[in-house]
């Protein structure tokens, strides 16, 4: 299922993407007008603890909305809406892994790393699809773009054995993982240079992990200004999604709602020589396959 928040009215929403049309389901709507369930969260975020649960009672709001006398009043045409990240806030800072494929590293510079490489955003980076960001150049001349497969956490764990990580997926969504290349040496740490206000765009959808069986055989492709910079393959990833999720999970309890940003294939703009940096007027476009693209313009 293909889940999105939105804004509507000045009300925050979510529901899934119509099939075949450029719209989506208010289940929030459907659930008001014909109370088909006892009770249903009022947030997108506040359903995924329940899992496929959840799932299946979006799915019976949305059968029920398309058996009413009326079902077009309960869809929202994508032209009438705000788009929202589809987690608008994460319980805890965005994890991010770090040269998680080999020809990213190589073009960083560095060699593919033997432990795992991570760091944070804040929650406050987060952006939403089709959302105008800053270059902040006030800050930076250096700002770039990492097109990244975004893993969410559906329920609560600690010590997650790998062959049980998939048990604890909710689903998946693109992040562009915007860097202040200066302000991340400069520091010596990643997390200023990071965490830059809207530096982490996420959306459009949040896909629901029976959606995407296989998570290691997804293209990625970044664009800018539709020139092609980044064409990799989730399946060249050096730890794959169930091993990042057990690593993480040794040394902090993940949460309903909580980001794991991958890591990004090679084609960055320090990659370039000269280096193809963003900048003011830029679009960043981020495709991954069975996902959507996810859309940032600089400003």
């Amino acid at each position: 299922m293909k889940l999105l928040s939105f804004r509507f009215e000045e009300e925050e929403r979510f529901g899934p993407k119509v099939k075949k049309e450029e719209a989506v389901w208010d289940v929030l709507a459907v659930q008001q007008e014909l109370q088909i369930l006892p009770s249903f969260p009022s947030r997108l975020i506040e359903g995924i603890p329940q899992g496929m649960e959840f799932v299946e009672q979006i799915r019976k709001l949305t059968e029920a909305a398309a058996k009413s006398d009326n079902p077009e009043q309960f869809k929202r045409s994508f032209s009438n809406i705000e788009w929202l990240a589809p987690i608008s806030r994460t319980p805890k800072n965005i994890i991010c892994i770090g040269k998680n494929y080999a020809d990213h590293a190589k073009e960083m510079g560095a060699e593919a790393p033997v432990d795992l490489v991570v760091f944070t955003k804040t929650p406050q980076t987060i952006a939403a699809d089709e959302q105008t960001v800053s270059v902040h150049s006030d800050v930076t001349d250096s700002y770039d773009y990492e097109g990244e497969l975004a893993v969410v956490i559906g329920k609560k764990g600690k010590s997650i054995p790998k062959q049980m990580a998939y048990d604890y997926v909710f689903g998946y969504t693109i992040a562009n993982d915007l860097t202040a290349r200066d302000l991340q040496s400069k520091h010596q740490q990643y997390f200023l240079g990071k965490s830059l206000e809207g530096s982490c765009p996420m959306g459009p959808y949040l896909v629901t992990k029976d959606e995407i069986p296989e998570a290691q055989d997804l293209s990625i492709v970044t664009k800018v200004n539709d020139e092609v910079r980044q064409n990799g393959n989730t399946g060249n990833m050096i730890r794959r999604v169930d091993d990042l999720v057990a690593e993480v999970s040794k040394y902090i309890t993940l949460e309903p709602g909580d980001v794991i940003l991958t890591g990004t294939p090679a084609g960055v703009g320090k990659g370039f020589n000269p280096p193809k940096f963003l900048k003011a007027g830029d679009t960043v476009k981020v495709s991954i396959e069975s996902i959507g693209t996810l859309v940032t313009h600089l400003s």
